[in-house]
């Protein structure tokens, strides 16, 4: 749910104050940036209490609420054309690297990239048939910075126009290119589980970055959790944003973020579907 979504009208009569006290906290959150402690004394609950209610209501805690206003400032600031440093600032990050390096931000670029929203860069894609049905490749000039998958073509163009909406994309048919086709056919072969040499950019923050690259060191048929890859980048504590981080992956199957489960082995999440995921990791463990 929104944060900023009208909220829905509760009947119970006790709601009322609830209600009083929960849009208060909103407030406050809007002002600053309190602790959840600091804000459960100012509006008279208990920390878990809040937590539980706001979430029941916002559907989001007082921390991802105050990190997405945050976020959203920021992008309004970017889109602005106002300087980096000043927007970081701003919005309230206490320093860049804060930005750079939180999962929750997932701005899917740095600051600046996304200010620019890809301009300067010349992105060729193409379609191609693989073993998983039709992927979209995009590439800049050193390397692959995109590989989609889905059915339909024009959604999958509309995906990539999106998350570089100021880039030069030029469609090129497939075999038509010499320095995508043999990027194609690299892919193709990943995604059929066969070993291929597939040159990535990855655009990301530097979190993210860190992410992806632990992911590409999973060995085929195995997999991590989300709290194994937190450890291994050295930020036991962001179990949560390398949930994050993985679902901002656009390189699909050559970043393995399907490789990457719960701590109970369930499969978690999945940009391009569950079943998917579930196929993949199948063949994988067979190969």
């Amino acid at each position: 749910m929104n944060a900023n979504a009208e909220p829905a009208v509760l009947s119970s009569r006790r709601a009322g104050p609830l209600q009083d006290k929960l849009e208060r906290a909103r407030r406050l959150l809007d002002e600053g940036e309190p602790t959840l402690l600091e804000l459960a004394v100012q509006v008279g609950l208990s920390a878990s209490h809040l937590q539980r209610r706001f979430r029941a209501r916002y559907g989001l805690s007082p921390a991802e609420y105050l990190a997405q206003r945050k976020l959203g400032a920021l992008k309004g600031a970017l889109r602005e054309g106002r300087d980096v440093s000043a927007a970081l600032y701003e919005a309230g990050y206490g320093s860049p690297s804060r930005v750079y390096e939180d999962g929750a931000a997932r701005l899917g670029m740095t600051p600046a990239r996304y200010r620019a929203g890809g301009a300067g860069e010349r992105i060729r894609w193409s379609l191609v048939d693989t073993a998983l049905g039709t992927a979209l490749v995009a590439t800049t000039e050193r390397g692959i910075c995109a590989i989609e998958l889905g059915g339909d073509a024009a959604a999958l163009e509309a995906k990539l126009r999106a998350e570089f909406p100021r880039a030069t994309l030029e469609r090129v048919d497939a075999g038509r290119d010499d320095y995508l086709a043999p990027r194609l056919r690299a892919v193709a072969e990943a995604l059929a589980g066969k070993r291929a040499q597939v040159p990535v950019d990855l655009i990301g923050t530097a979190f993210q970055k860190k992410v992806w690259d632990a992911l590409m060191r999973i060995p085929r048929g195995q997999t991590r959790s989300y709290a194994e890859i937190a450890r291994e980048i050295g930020r036991p504590q962001a179990t949560r944003a390398v949930a994050r981080a993985c679902a901002a992956n656009r390189v699909a199957i050559v970043v393995p973020c399907h490789r990457v489960v719960r701590g109970d082995g369930s499969l978690g999440g999945y940009r391009w579907g569950l079943p998917l995921k579930q196929r993949v990791l199948e063949s994988e463990r067979a190969a």
